[in-house]
């Protein structure tokens, strides 16, 4: 069974039917654009948005957790009740299926550990973040991680939780969900849902296979 085909028996339906998986939703995400960009927020914070617009709005976000180590196995936006009609690998400007050999994904690399979500404008306030705290700390910049990230992951007793919503402009109500990937680095894949009318139903970045 190749990815795709074991992401389209897993999530086709409104639930997931899988004694491996622990799945709750954990809450949502605002995108102003539509335009949205799955990256390691610490050190793919460039990557482009992929090439499906999506609606814009607020959308229920849900982790799916492997039992056995706790670990995040996939994470999940759903933006429509619609009946799915097909799934397709998630793919940004220049990026072509057809050159793919057998097996090969397009995706994102994670060297940090976590994996985000966020609008394209999100992405825009969150390097402008990085930019500002850069030249207003200078020597004193530790990095956006420690800047930004860490309060929300950690506090004085620990970790907090794997995943968080950070909104890194008071300006502007974007927002990143951002999470621990699998079992850490690693590359990444997304994969769209469409409905009848070709319109996105969720996507879904997978990292660990639940088969």
């Amino acid at each position: 069974m190749t990815h795709l085909e074991n992401i389209q028996k897993l999530f086709s339906k409104n639930f997931v039917e899988s004694p491996l998986l622990e799945s709750f939703e954990v809450g949502k995400i605002y995108l102003s654009s539509g335009k949205l960009v799955a990256c390691d927020p610490l050190i793919t914070n460039d990557m482009l948005s992929f090439s499906t617009v999506f609606p814009k709005g607020e959308f229920s976000v849900l982790l799916h957790k492997e039992r056995e180590s706790n670990c995040v196995a996939y994470a999940e936006i759903i933006f429509s009740a619609s009946d799915i009609t097909e799934w397709k690998l998630a793919t940004t400007a220049g990026q072509h299926i057809k050159d793919l050999a057998d097996e090969e994904v397009f995706g994102y690399p994670v060297e940090s550990g976590m994996g985000c979500f966020m609008d394209v404008d999100t992405q825009n306030s969150l390097n402008e973040l990085e930019q500002k705290l850069y030249h207003s700390k200078g020597v004193d910049f530790m990095g956006i991680y420690e800047e930004f990230f860490h309060d929300y992951f950690f506090d004085e007793n620990g970790a907090i939780d794997q995943y968080a919503f950070l909104k890194p402009s008071k300006d502007h109500p974007g927002t990143v969900f951002a999470f621990e990937t699998g079992y850490g680095e690693g590359f990444y894949a997304s994969y769209i849902a469409y409905d009848k009318d070709q319109a996105p139903v969720k996507i879904i970045t997978e990292f660990i296979e639940i088969s």
